[in-house]
């Protein structure tokens, strides 16, 4: 053997070769690993919840509490002059308040007065248009015609009709088409019987508005108006209506000197 040769390798056994250990890690790689990625359970979160609305109302309260510190540590004069503030701008609102009130029911007041003002106006132009004859009217009442075959029948006596039915309570009264007014008047015409001028024969029928029950008995009393007539010939009739229509107008006269002293 040459001592040149070099040893000889040894013969190999087959196995694989043993692979090197990890380096070994240091406290700090350990603490990052189970820090991050983080792992949240569900009950972690809800208590980081609870704390954040915690922190919430510490904080809220610290402010309240920093306010409130403000006229704490005020003087008794700014206190006074605060205090001063609010009772003078709470009576202002409160002025302000009442002024507004007394403004709306004066409103609502002057509304009212005027609508039934209004109202009263209305009613009392119908019913003077009803007493003067410029409106028609209809209601309640009788009929009254007085049948004259020998012509016996006067104006006198008509006029005395017309008489007793206004005392009987009478509101509105028609004569064959002629409207009775106050100022109305009767007169002896050729062949028959005037009102306001105007000729007029018989039949003579009155439409008359009222109360029935106390216009038909003021013309059937003893001696009445009802008997006076037949004694002169005449047929007389009464009827009762639940709706006696007083549609003949009379034109509205203007007052030649009178006005209105209002």
């Amino acid at each position: 053997m040459s001592t040149n040769d070099s040893p000889e390798e040894p013969q190999g056994t087959g196995e694989p070769a043993a692979q090197p250990a990890p380096p070994e890690q240091t406290g700090r790689q350990r603490l990052a690993a189970g820090l991050w990625p983080p792992r949240v359970s569900r009950a972690q979160l809800i208590v980081a919840l609870l704390l954040f609305v915690l922190g919430l109302g510490l904080a809220i309260q610290v402010r309240s509490n920093s306010d409130s510190s403000a006229l704490r540590g005020a003087r008794q004069e700014d206190l006074v002059r605060i205090l001063d503030e609010l009772d003078g701008r709470t009576k202002r609102l409160e002025d302000e308040k009442q002024k507004l009130e007394d403004q709306r029911k004066e409103l609502e007041s002057s509304s009212n007065q005027a609508e039934e003002a209004r109202r009263q106006t209305v009613e009392k132009e119908r019913q003077l248009g009803i007493l003067a004859g410029t409106v028609a009217a209809q209601g309640p009442g009788i009929t009254l015609k007085i049948t004259d075959p020998t012509g016996q029948v006067r104006a006198d006596q008509l006029l005395d009709t017309l008489q007793e039915l206004r005392a009987a309570g009478a509101e509105a009264i028609q004569i064959n088409g002629v409207r009775i007014v106050a100022g109305s008047y009767f007169s002896e015409e050729n062949g028959g019987v005037g009102i306001d001028g105007k000729k007029i024969t018989q039949p003579y029928e009155f439409r008359v508005i009222g109360k029935a029950q106390d216009l038909e008995p003021a013309l059937n009393i003893p001696g009445g108006v009802v008997q006076t007539l037949e004694k002169e010939q005449a047929t007389v009739v009464v009827t009762r209506s639940a709706k006696i229509v007083v549609d003949a107008l009379r034109a509205a006269k203007q007052p030649d000197y009178a006005r209105s002293s209002s």
